[in-house]
């Protein structure tokens, strides 16, 4: 079955997924955020197949969120590096983490639990850049670029 481009929708959440949709891309992200770097860590670490794996990290690379380095010349052999570009999908993934801490979860509880530098747990929450509340869907409202109504009409997005 082939896999639907969207490419080209004119919607930035569709022009993401067309970049990290697919399952092992968040997988290889969430070990390039854990410090693996090299083709052989990923393997090791996620079990892909090989030609899987240089197929996704080809991808990443030619999207700009991995950059490949050369630390071996003979034979040549690259590490991965997360750009600028890769280093902003954080907060996705740790939104992905947090949906799956509370409705994925088994009865065991998470299986990481994330500490920073404070030593207490993290918070994310989404938050108004320019009055600092906190962001709720009830509240926002979806416009299109030309000021035209948004899916649905002009209201406020659903939540």
């Amino acid at each position: 079955m082939k896999r639907t481009s969207f490419a080209d929708m004119d919607c930035s959440i569709a022009r993401t997924l067309e970049v990290i949709g697919e399952w092992w891309t968040m997988l290889i992200l969430r070990e390039s955020f854990n410090g693996v770097r090299r083709f052989d860590g990923f393997q090791e670490r996620l079990g892909i197949a090989r030609n899987v794996l240089a197929a996704r990290l080809q991808r990443l690379v030619d999207s700009g969120i991995l950059e490949r380095r050369l630390y071996q010349e003979r034979p040549e052999r690259y590490e991965y590096r997360l750009t600028e570009k890769g280093r902003d999908l954080y907060p996705v993934l740790m939104s992905c983490l947090r949906w799956g801490d509370k409705w994925a979860v088994t009865e065991a509880g998470p299986p990481i639990l994330l500490t920073h530098k404070c030593g207490h747990a993290p918070g994310m929450i989404l938050t108004c850049q320019h009055c600092g509340e906190e962001v709720n869907p009830r509240e926002v409202a979806v416009r299109r670029r030309d000021s035209t109504p948004g899916i649905g009409g002009e209201r406020v997005a659903a939540g």
